[in-house]
């Protein structure tokens, strides 16, 4: 027998449901769990207690004094008003930026779309020029790959070993959540 149905036939027998086979066989398992035993004994004691409640002692207020009450309205005053600050810079801000960010952007745009033609009238205007931009080019583009060759060796050491690898996700997922929690909005205190 299982101690979850010794505990259940426990309960019927306290009700009055058990069989008189079944009785028999709590019994025995009852000599033998030292568990269900204390667990006999805590709803037997269960039985015995009064039912009616006893006078409890009066209950004790604990005293707020008024400035205390007075001091905590006014540090709630204040992060009210420094809330309302903070959200007027905010609206301030993206007000601007609605007036700033579109012409930015065509700017920026603009600078984008006319870098193709510039490389076509260098082409067409000024070949050695052009001869030159590319060769200076070509030396960088080696060094790139003289660079990408050492990080790859580096690099195969960290893909090896695979609890630098996960220690260094950790701390990257770590940083996140922290960057992410300090940049929310702030919120308004609960009302």
């Amino acid at each position: 027998m299982y101690c979850r149905e010794a505990k259940l036939w426990l309960t019927a027998r306290r009700d009055g449901d058990l069989s008189p086979a079944d009785a028999v066989k709590l019994r025995d398992h009852l000599k033998e769990c030292p568990v269900c035993e204390a667990y006999e004994r805590y709803l037997q004691s269960l039985e015995t207690k009064p039912t009616v409640p006893t006078m409890s002692s009066p209950r004790v207020y604990s005293s707020i004094s008024t400035e205390r009450i007075m001091m905590a309205v006014e540090r709630q005053r204040r992060i009210t008003a420094q809330l309302a600050d903070i959200r007027t810079q905010q609206q301030s801000r993206i007000a601007r930026l609605h007036v700033v960010g579109p012409t930015v952007a065509a700017i920026i745009f603009f600078t984008i779309g006319c870098v193709p033609l510039l490389l076509l009238g260098v082409t067409v205007f000024q070949p050695d020029l052009l001869v030159r931009l590319l060769s200076s080019l070509g030396d960088g583009i080696d060094m790139l790959v003289v660079l990408a060759q050492y990080l790859q060796s580096e690099l195969l050491l960290v893909t090896r070993d695979n609890w630098l690898m996960s220690g260094l996700a950790l701390v990257f997922v770590i940083l996140m959540g922290m960057w992410l929690r300090l940049m929310r909005h702030p919120q308004e205190s609960q009302r």
